[in-house]
């Protein structure tokens, strides 16, 4: 073979020596039921069509490759936002792996979380048991300051009462009585990781608000002049928060972020293993009810959440993943209007260093078409964001968008001229999105990892803006809300346009009339 101990190859070169090309010759002739090439070209090529788009489009049986994950992942995500969590899945293991494994490879550190490991005897009958066992373990273990219980398909379609199995559990002295031990049924056959981190933080919310599942006393509200935030599911929370916290400490605002996962995510190497670290901790929580107000950065993460604050005499405001001047601005202003504080003048200097970023490069983005899928607050903040840019966010896809949704982003493509000709799509696809970009093409792609696929068929550049991101590293370190963030957002677009600009003129005497050294 190719491969020997002297001469290690890595697998980029491996692959493309004579043997394994051979091999893998061997295997599609005899295991894959190969085509003649010639018809699974006319295939390839009538799949780019208006005619094969329109069929996809008819499709109501069957979804490929959607652009969301599901319930009990951002259910997870939502649990180590609170101090001392460990997230305690009610399911099989192999469930639980990938929500772990998702967000290691996102934001490469490691996940902690547990699992009941419901096998084919809990799903027969039922999965108390696996509760009470799993919740000893795990508070004898892992030694939590609280267990956060979700659920996945298999608890789900049995119909395990979370409620009963946790009271039983301490009946049976697997915790403590008074452990905190708050939980959300999370279906992953519903929804999506934004309604799981929706059911997840209401439920951590009416536990403490509302007396522990029925174990104490509800809180009495006695209001202060603090402010809770709330960040959503959010690829770049490492970077978002610090830059949230930056913001609320220029202006002087009290505050409370429930839900705070940006050190569990970003721990050091210091020879010291961390399996909790930072988050809100448990008494915050539990007095983030006297706040004056609290704000949700993304309207679609917090569905129930806001109505459940506001339930308890709150005033509630949401955005939708603010990026850009008007989006900041708005957001800045609800906060000065909520706390009676001061926009200082350093956050004043940095908008204006965003419009003249925005002005130094208006003549290289103007114009240009973008295609963007993902998460549907991320979709909003960013359309809005493109058409501030001179844009043009041709097509908006998300499929975990609703109806109201694309209500919403048509409102904001019909606000502006550069909306006029954009298209917005709820519950499609990313197999609806490559008909699109073969038909109605457009200049860059804004998306996950996952849309690099799209870009090796299409030929459109991708952009990695949203989550997850695993083919490249550390972007979730950086903000992008708040002025700053939006300068990470605009540089980032920036930097593809450029980078195409010169691969698209750099064969000399061609087309590099155009490869410059000045943009």
């Amino acid at each position: 073979m190719t491969q020997n101990a002297d001469n290690v190859l890595d697998h980029f070169e491996l692959f493309r020596g004579p043997e394994y090309q051979q091999m893998l010759e061997a295997k599609k002739k005899m295991f894959e039921n190969p085509h003649d090439p010639a018809e699974v070209e006319r295939v390839r090529e009538w799949a780019k069509t208006e005619e094969y788009k329109e069929k996809n489009f008819a499709r109501e049986a069957l979804t490929v490759n959607p652009a969301k994950a599901c319930q009990p992942l951002g259910a997870v995500f939502a649990a180590v936002g609170f101090e001392g969590t460990i997230p305690f899945v009610h399911g099989s293991q192999g469930c639980v792996a990938y929500y772990r494994s998702h967000l290691s490879r996102h934001f490469k550190e490691p996940s902690s979380c547990v699992s009941s490991s419901m096998t084919e005897d809990a799903a027969v009958f039922g999965g108390l048991n696996n509760m009470v066992d799993g919740l000893a373990n795990t508070y004898n273990l892992y030694k939590p300051k609280m267990i956060a219980v979700s659920t996945t398909c298999m608890a789900e379609v049995i119909g395990d009462d979370l409620n009963a199995f946790i009271k039983t559990a301490k009946e049976k002295e697997s915790v403590p009585a008074e452990f905190d031990v708050p939980f959300a049924h999370t279906p992953a056959f519903v929804g999506s990781h934004v309604t799981g981190y929706d059911n997840a933080l209401k439920g951590i919310i009416e536990h403490f608000w509302d007396g522990k599942a029925g174990t104490t006393e509800k809180l009495e509200r006695k209001p202060n002049d603090t402010i809770n935030f709330i960040g959503g599911f959010d690829g770049y929370t490492v970077g978002n928060m610090r830059e949230i916290r930056r913001i609320f400490d220029l202006m002087g605002v009290e505050h409370t972020i429930l839900c705070d996962n940006s050190d569990v995510f970003d721990t050091p190497t210091d020879g010291e293993f961390r399996m909790y670290d930072g988050g809100t901790t448990l008494e915050d929580a539990a007095n983030a009810i006297h706040a004056k107000a609290t704000i949700s950065m993304q309207q679609y993460c917090t569905e129930k959440t806001l109505p459940v604050i506001k339930a308890h005499g709150q005033e509630v405001a949401s955005f939708n993943h603010p990026v850009g001047v008007a989006s900041t601005d708005a957001f800045l202003m609800e906060v000065a209007r909520l706390t009676g504080k001061e926009i200082p003048e350093e956050l004043a200097r940095e908008r204006g260093r965003l419009v003249d970023a925005i002005a130094d490069s208006s003549a290289h983005i103007h114009g240009k078409k973008f295609a963007i899928y993902g998460d549907p607050d991320l979709c909003l903040g960013l359309a809005a964001f493109l058409l501030e840019l001179g844009a043009e966010p041709t097509h908006i896809l998300a499929t975990n968008g609703t109806k109201g949704w694309a209500k919403q982003v048509q409102e904001l493509l019909d606000s502006s001229p550069f909306g006029q000709d954009c298209h917005v799509y709820a519950g499609k696809d990313l197999w609806h999105m490559r008909s699109l970009l073969f038909t109605e093409p457009v200049d860059f792609l804004i998306g996950n990892t996952y849309g690099k696929y799209l870009e090796r068929d299409t030929g459109t550049p991708l952009i990695r803006i949203g989550f997850p991101v695993f083919d490249r590293h550390h972007h979730h370190r950086r903000p992008v809300w708040g002025y700053q963030g939006s300068m990470n957002v605009l540089i980032t677009i920036l930097d593809k346009i450029f980078d195409e600009i010169d691969r698209n003129t750099n064969v000399p005497a061609k087309t590099d009339y155009s490869f410059d050294i000045i943009r």
